[in-house]
């Protein structure tokens, strides 16, 4: 009787998780789905600026020359190196109204056209994805969405699981069934097969949220478990692809006067091999995640496979190297952030990771259909058709997996006391109604 009570309140609030978070699911898969194939999609907005006559070639100070021409009053923030002979080099600036231009320069020194980063595929899909375009809002709602759809995926594996057990219609569907029970046995199955990927999925996306992110910055810095800057953001402002605009103009003008030309720092990073995008910054150039760099030129990858991430420092007057670091020299957290950052973008290990991103997208929005066909095709004409409440009080089991899921996602813990206030008076008032309706019909 106890496990029945508790089977029914398990898939009561898989049912009620399951309608909130349907409609953001297929927004988020669609959108990370298409993000997967972020240096695919960015290769192809620069198809223009790529495959050019490689002959008569200039210097990069030539080509940093030729984009503060066209641009007077920019900052120069950042080279890109070519990623093939015959590309453009990519020259970052600050333009006096604060906003980043990537100006293309080709290997003659012909500034060929500029692009806006915040207004490119990537970055638009980006921000959908990270905030549904709500801003500071948007990003605490997706975050919020994540937390019931690890719930509701957790609460799915309970109800998954076949009493007796059987085979078919557990591990695969049984072809021979028609209609709800047919649609049912493929919801199971196809989100059994996919659960482990969508948790990893999930839980590797919170390390950029804003409460979850928040929470796990101040566990790493405060307690004085790992040092120096983590690289990746937090909020509205991170995720994939964050930029920052206005603080780049308060910075001095770089490169700095006395100081060896880009040429010389350009020919170092070129000897490194380093993964694309390859970038020479200028001493104390704004960077996509951490502070600004120092007193010192630095070249880096800003590659999205984490563990091919590595950077070097020279001295600006003698271009000698000061330091250097790479995905080892980081603290085995900050190692398995970025391992599990680079499988959520699908960077890990290049196409593969990218087609299972994707066929775990696909299969996430497929699920989602058949639970909201199965809901529609059972639910009573005008009902909202949800499984039946239970006042009786909880289960030690169950308290003990709510705190638990409370810890670890706080969104969802605050969320819970008020969906348990709400659900507690439905469910009185629901009763109150049947109990007096006995006595109007009398009347």
């Amino acid at each position: 009787m106890a496990d029945t009570a508790l089977y029914r309140r398990v898939w009561r609030w898989h049912f009620h998780a399951g309608l909130f978070v349907l409609p953001f699911i297929l927004i988020l898969a669609a959108t990370g789905a298409i993000y997967l194939f972020k240096p695919q999609i960015d290769r192809w907005e620069e198809s223009a600026f790529r495959g050019l006559p490689a002959q008569g070639a200039v210097s990069a100070d030539a080509q940093l020359d030729a984009a503060m021409a066209a641009y007077p009053g920019s900052r120069f923030n950042h080279y890109r190196l070519p990623e093939n002979p015959g590309d453009a080099a990519m020259l970052q600036l600050a333009l006096p109204g604060g906003e980043l231009a990537e100006v293309y320069v080709s290997p003659q020194g012909e500034v060929l056209g500029a692009l806006d980063p915040g207004a490119r595929i990537s970055a638009s899909v980006s921000r959908i994805h990270g905030t549904l375009l709500l801003g500071d809002w948007g990003d605490a709602l997706v975050e919020l969405v994540a937390s019931w759809t690890i719930v509701m995926i957790l609460s799915g594996l309970y109800l998954w699981w076949p009493r007796p057990f059987k085979a078919a219609g557990t591990f695969w569907p049984r072809l021979t069934l028609r209609g709800r029970p047919l649609l049912r046995d493929f919801h199971r199955a196809t989100g059994f097969w996919i659960s482990g990927l969508v948790l990893v999925m999930l839980a590797s996306g919170l390390p950029w949220a804003s409460v979850w992110g928040s929470g796990f910055k101040w566990a790493r810095t405060e307690l004085g478990l790992i040092d120096g800057p983590q690289d990746w953001k937090i909020g509205a402002g991170g995720g994939h692809s964050g930029h920052t605009h206005g603080a780049a103009m308060h910075m001095p003008a770089s490169p700095p006067a006395e100081s060896l030309p880009l040429s010389a720092f350009v020919a170092k990073a070129g000897q490194e091999n380093l993964a694309f995008p390859a970038l020479v910054l200028p001493p104390h150039a704004p960077q996509l995640f951490g502070p600004p760099t120092g007193n010192e030129w630095t070249a880096k990858s800003q590659a999205q496979n984490r563990p091919l991430v590595r950077s070097v420092t020279y001295d600006p007057l003698t271009d000698a190297e000061t330091g250097r670091r790479g995905f080892a020299d980081q603290h085995p957290i900050d190692r398995a952030v970025n391992y599990g950052i680079a499988w959520h973008e699908g960077q890990l290990f290049g196409l593969a990771n990218q087609l299972l991103g994707l066929a775990t997208a696909l299969a996430l929005i497929a699920v989602s259909a058949l639970g909201a066909a199965m809901w529609w095709k059972r639910r009573p004409r005008g009902e909202l058709g949800a499984p039946a409440g239970d006042e009786r009080p909880f289960g030690p089991r169950l308290w003990l997996a709510i705190a638990a899921l409370a810890i670890l996602l706080p969104l969802f813990g605050l969320s819970l006391l008020a969906v348990l206030a709400a659900d507690h008076l439905w469910t009185r008032l629901q009763g109150a109604m049947q109990r007096s309706e006995p006595q109007s019909s009398h009347q």
